[in-house]
């Protein structure tokens, strides 16, 4: 491990205050409540639209109480990387591990650009070994990582040369001028920029398959298999023999086993196989893992992360590192709302102030011996037989945790013991003992996904994995340096992003309930009472879209049904809703405009939240509603990716497919145009005295704003329209619901 001497720290650790948005949580936290002691009070003079309000807003009630909770005492880091050479004599290796598990949904040029953006980070390349896990295992992708490496052998030193800032080629070469003018660099960034075209020019005519490549030599381990029925191929792309720091780190392919009656646990499988692969390898006590889109954005990204790694008098208050994720070339305004500016800056450092920030899937450091299993209780203890999970043990009952490698089992020993391998091996030569760790096989009767490594079980593993080491009594650290420290790109057309959102709502409530919750974590073992609520806050986004769904319907159910769930204009309680409304509007606005964001930015965040609750949150809660019924599991949806900022033009313009995540939201839509046409026509029930009013008039109203690009959908064409089956179906769900409210109510009168 690191060797430290003495210094000035590393990081400070700095409370945020933001004392009007405390005064707006509480007075919407009041005004909640009030609503709810409102609805109990004259329950008994409303009928069944007064009762589905009173349960829906005891859902936001909770929502909204678990959202302050995590946001009431936020935390933010500061870090001087500029002092690690004062506090540190020699640092520590890190292993990276990059994943990408479709060639065609994830572009190996954008692979490509994430590896070469780390190769040339500022750290000592003989401290850095890269692997790349290839679940397509794809030949283009190996081609175009053995074409990366020559090429980062020559951008690499210059970047550091001349102190290049974005190491990601494409975004230097597309988005900066160069600002050195001298004829040395001139000819220099030519050369750079003509070396880096050829080497996109050769990677996408490989990927287009116009070059046709002989499947032998280093490519014949790729010949005559399956994309999800092979054996395991590892590739040593390059090596640092001589462990020289000026040269490149470590690269390393690694294409897992697979067989069609193994489960492979999707992107939780692959980590844990490159976390027992680079073990054998390297054994880096800290490891950092990106996505295939989240390029370096800020070399001196491992030296930020080391100062709070390295910085702390306490390991426990640093089980990982975890990086926001940020994004490039994002859509003006977020017409997607899937930028999250707000949710890092507002929640995530909310987080911190409790137990530390959910571990996100990518832009995370981790130390080794807590994906091992290790408690902070365990820090300090130096016994060879230790376990991170139990103690001390038998080398048999450790081989039973870790598997049957001996090898891994001593390599675990070390890292657990705090024990960087600081001795050269040769890395060819242990490729036969990482192919044994690296099968499909491997992991059967041992702890891998349950108490080892990342944990299986859910489409969110990161959540999963986060939440296990938090339960296990260890803090996290959310890091926001200047530049940010990885970009990455986010889905820029409707149908991607509502996919995205269903994976993350299917795996979060698998998470939820089952019986790893966080609720049975707080009585169980360490975690915090509020980091439990902060789990709840994103575990629930799924259940959420049930009260979200009945409160949408609810003001075109009144119109039909002409009954009320909203007091009459005249009546004192409509200044409750009246001030919940403007207050809730009025802060989130101001969440936005502090930063940085527009008006636009915030109507298309809220429209958006409307949409994904209603759409994809919901097919979330069928997705694990089916699996828990055994008729049917979940996939794991890679989400497409693409390099190009290029929309045709289209930019924030909403796009449908036949998918039936459309139908809830359509159906909506439908309801509300047909409860105007009802109301406006005379065609309502006849009512007693609880009359639908202006308010009913004016949410349903509302409604169809949120719902506005469905709207425009009715009336679109191609890839803009909602598709005519998608119409068929939400016209007779609407229909059926019209019919089924206005019998039962005529039935009652």
């Amino acid at each position: 491990m690191a060797k430290a001497i003495s210094s000035p720290n590393l990081y400070d650790k700095v409370a945020l205050k933001y004392p009007i948005h405390r005064a707006f949580d509480i007075t919407i936290l009041v005004l909640l409540i009030s609503l709810l002691v409102y609805r109990l009070l004259y329950i008994s003079n409303h009928g069944f639209a007064w009762l589905l309000a009173l349960l829906c807003e005891s859902c936001f009630t909770f929502t909204w109480v678990v959202t302050v909770s995590t946001k009431w005492n936020p935390v933010e880091y500061k870090t001087y990387p500029e002092r690690l050479s004062q506090k540190i004599q020699e640092l520590p290796p890190v292993d990276i591990f990059v994943t990408t598990a479709d060639p065609v949904l994830e572009p190996p040029i954008l692979t490509v650009n994430t590896v070469i953006s780390l190769l040339a980070v500022d750290y000592p390349a003989d401290k850095l070994a890269c692997y790349v896990s290839d679940d397509g295992c794809s030949p283009t992708t190996y081609y175009s990582l053995v074409e990366a490496s020559k090429f980062a052998k020559l951008w690499a030193p210059f970047c550091k040369k001349h102190n290049i800032q974005t190491r990601a080629p494409f975004r230097y070469f597309s988005s900066e001028v160069p600002l050195n003018n001298s004829s040395e660099f001139q000819q220099e960034y030519n050369k750079m920029k003509d070396e880096y075209e050829e080497l996109a020019s050769k990677i996408n005519d490989a990927d287009k398959k116009s070059i046709e490549r002989n499947l032998s030599g280093d490519f014949a381990a790729f010949s005559n298999i399956e994309g999800k029925n092979h054996p395991t191929i590892i590739k040593v792309v390059w090596e640092n023999k001589a462990g020289i720091s000026d040269e490149l780190p470590h690269l390393i392919y690694i294409s897992r086993e697979k067989r069609p009656k193994h489960p492979h646990h999707y992107k939780a499988g692959a980590m844990n196989v490159l976390t027992r692969v680079s073990g054998m390898m390297t054994n880096a006590p800290f490891m950092l893992n990106l996505d295939c889109d989240m390029f370096v954005n800020n070399p001196k990204i491992v030296c930020h992360a080391m100062c709070l790694l390295l910085g702390s008098r306490n390991e426990m208050e640093t089980g990982f590192v975890q990086f926001p994720q940020y994004f490039y070339d994002g859509l003006k305004d977020d017409p997607y709302g899937n930028q999250f500016e707000v949710l890092h800056k507002y929640i995530g450092n909310g987080i911190v102030g409790i137990q530390g920030p959910f571990y996100g899937g990518t832009g995370c450091f981790h130390r080794r011996k807590v994906i091992y299993g290790s408690c902070p209780r365990d820090v300090g203890i130096q016994a060879k037989s230790l376990t991170p999970v139990h103690g001390d043990l038998t080398e048999k009952e450790q081989l039973k945790i870790f598997g049957n490698s001996k090898e891994l089992v001593r390599s675990a020993a070390h890292a657990i013991q705090g024990e960087a391998n600081m001795s050269p091996k040769i890395l060819p030569n242990l490729i036969e003992a990482a192919h044994q760790v690296a099968g499909c096989g491997y992991e059967y009767g041992t702890s891998w996904g349950q108490e080892v490594g990342w944990q299986y079980g859910s489409a969110t593993e990161d959540i999963l994995t986060g939440l296990k080491i938090h339960a296990r009594g260890w803090r996290s650290v959310l890091c926001t340096p200047d530049p940010r420290a990885f970009l990455g790109c986010a889905p820029r057309v409707g149908p991607i992003s509502m996919t995205q959102q269903k994976r993350w709502a299917t795996g979060l409530l698998e998470i939820l309930i089952s019986e790893r919750n966080p609720i049975i974590a707080t009585l169980t073992a360490r975690l915090q009472f509020r980091q439990c609520l902060a789990y709840l806050w994103i575990l629930i986004w799924g259940l959420r879209s049930i009260p979200e769904i009945c409160y949408a319907v609810l003001p075109a159910y009144c119109i039909i049904t002409n009954s009320s769930f909203l007091p009459k204009a005249h009546e004192p309680a409509m200044y409750i809703h009246v001030a919940l409304f403007l207050s809730y509007v009025i802060y989130s606005l101001l969440e936005y405009l502090e930063t940085g964001l527009s008006i636009r930015a915030w109507w298309n965040n809220q429209r958006m939240a409307r949409m994904n609750a209603t759409n994809a949150w919901l097919f979330g809660v069928i997705s694990v509603f089916l699996k828990t019924l055994r008729i049917s599991g979940t996939v794991f949806e890679v989400t497409q990716k693409d390099q190009s900022s290029n929309n045709g033009g289209d930019e924030g313009r909403f796009t449908f497919d036949a998918s039936p995540i459309f139908v809830p939201g359509t159906t909506i839509l439908l309801l509300q145009l047909t409860a105007f046409a009802m109301g406006f026509g005379g065609m309502q029930l006849p009512s007693v005295d609880d009359a639908s009013g202006l308010g009913e008039i004016l949410c349903s109203v509302l409604v169809v704003v949120c719902f506005w690009p469905f709207v425009k959908g009715l009336f679109g064409k191609g890839k803009y329209g909602i598709p005519l089956s998608t119409i068929c179906k939400s016209s007779l769900l609407s229909l059926s619901f019209v019919y089924l409210v206005t019998s039962t109510s005529v039935g009652q009168l």
